[in-house]
């Protein structure tokens, strides 16, 4: 931080904002979109128009990008941090959920709650407003240790970072229709639980399935399942996820993570899918740092699939597609640092993603793709919450490279990164400094 001057924001002045959060008639000069102006007030922005004379005390950011706050859709807060300690003894997803088996009965309540708050206080500083974490749930009968160690956490960072939860259940254990009713009503019980599980061709079940959406459904629940995260082209859990969701007209907002198998699909199987994912109104959510690891994963061998769901497919349907962290640092995934835009960063190469700023980081921003209820005013327009995450080292063109020198904004406030001196001194005649460019 440069000063505390600089911990409450007035305006930002020539910012560049992603085309997906603007108006469809703001205006364009020389083909390109116009820089704007916002001005803050009280923790909400109050008015946002293209760039002018620099409003009084604005930080002039010469178009340096700007981002609403980030939403980091599917991580896992339980295993977080456990990479030294928990290694899998043999490559792939099977692998490391036996390595987590292992650590999981060391785990006491000031072991997660320490690496979980490492997880928050590296998610607030990178941008996130909201976080989706994934819980283990394999008994029956209990609420696992780290779900109710969650929940204190989430009570306690309340005004700084959502943080939601969703049990992680083996489809499984569903099978019992008892069962699945039981696991829903100690999920609803807790406030801002979501219902989960885990479906894979090694524990598939169409009945167990029909279970969990009947659970949720009765509990006035939200869905989200892990649902294959394999490369196994005969999977069929997302289809059948597709046709029940759409059959039962759930209420429920239903995401599915990983979807991986459709990579291995031959197109018409994988684009008929698609098709059904698209009229159920199923969210996709597709990790790709942890399947890059994880998928096609043989010793000595170099992969030869990417392990990615098919994100271009998707959004030409209109299904809407999120991006997000995964496993960081555990038996999952060795890497990783809760940042959103490094997730995006590896989606935009792997899946050969066009515009990425303007376009792209919405699947990192989207916070009504992932939840319901979700405030449905544009994230730039007059009363929206004041919370930004400006890049000064990078350009619209060029972002996310050198997206790592971020300024967060939260209600108004600077709650991490350093603000560059450019945008606070004085110039003469208004004139850019020579690195910037408009665009």
């Amino acid at each position: 931080m440069t000063g505390s001057s600089h911990r409450q924001v007035v305006a930002l002045a020539g910012a560049r904002l992603p085309a997906w959060a603007l108006p469809a008639d703001w205006p364009r000069i020389n083909g390109r979109l116009a820089l704007a102006d916002l001005r803050l007030d009280a923790g909400t922005i109050a008015s946002v128009r293209p760039a002018g004379d620099p409003p009084p005390g604005a930080w002039r950011l010469d178009g340096a990008p700007v981002l609403p706050g980030l939403v980091d859709a599917h991580t896992h807060l339980d295993k977080t941090f456990t990479a030294e300690r928990a290694r899998a003894s043999r490559p792939g997803l099977l692998g490391a959920i036996e390595a987590m088996h292992r650590d999981r009965v060391d785990w006491t309540e000031e072991d997660v709650r320490a690496r979980a708050t490492r997880a928050l206080e590296w998610a607030r500083a990178a941008g996130a407003v909201h976080v989706r974490t994934h819980v283990d749930w394999w008994e029956p009968g209990s609420v696992p240790l780290a779900w109710s160690v969650l929940q204190r956490l989430a009570e306690e960072w309340r005004g700084r970072l959502v943080v939601e939860r969703v049990a992680l259940v083996p489809l499984g254990l569903y099978a019992d229709a008892s069962v699945a009713d039981r696991i829903a009503t100690r999920v609803a019980e807790s406030p801002g639980g979501v219902l989960g599980g885990f479906v894979h061709t090694v524990n598939w079940d169409a009945t167990a399935l029909d279970h969990v959406l009947a659970a949720a459904d009765r509990h006035g629940l939200d869905l989200d399942l892990h649902v294959d995260e394999e490369l196994n082209p005969q999977a069929q859990g997302l289809l059948t996820l597709a046709r029940r969701v759409q059959a039962m007209r759930l209420s429920s907002r239903v995401v599915a993570g990983h979807t991986c198998a459709l990579a291995a699909q031959d197109e018409a199987t994988a684009l008929a899918t698609l098709d059904a994912v698209a009229c159920s109104g199923i969210v996709l959510v597709t990790l790709p740092v942890t399947n890059l690891l994880l998928q096609d994963a043989i010793p000595a061998r170099t992969p030869r699939l990417r392990g990615l769901t098919l994100v271009k497919e998707a959004r030409a349907r209109g299904i809407p597609v999120l991006v997000a962290s995964d496993n960081v640092q555990d038996a999952f995934c060795a890497v990783g640092a809760y940042d959103p835009v490094e997730a995006l960063q590896t989606a935009v190469l792997v899946a050969q993603l066009d515009d990425a700023f303007d376009d792209a980081s919405q699947m990192i921003c989207r916070r009504g793709w992932l939840v319901r209820g979700a405030p449905s005013t544009a994230p730039f327009a007059p009363g929206a919450k004041a919370d930004l995450v400006a890049f000064g080292a990078t350009s619209a063109g060029a972002w996310p490279a050198r997206a790592h020198a971020r300024v967060v904004v939260r209600d108004g406030r600077v709650v991490a990164g350093e603000v560059p001196a450019s945008w606070t001194a004085d110039r003469a005649n208004n004139a850019p400094p020579p690195w910037r460019s408009a665009a």
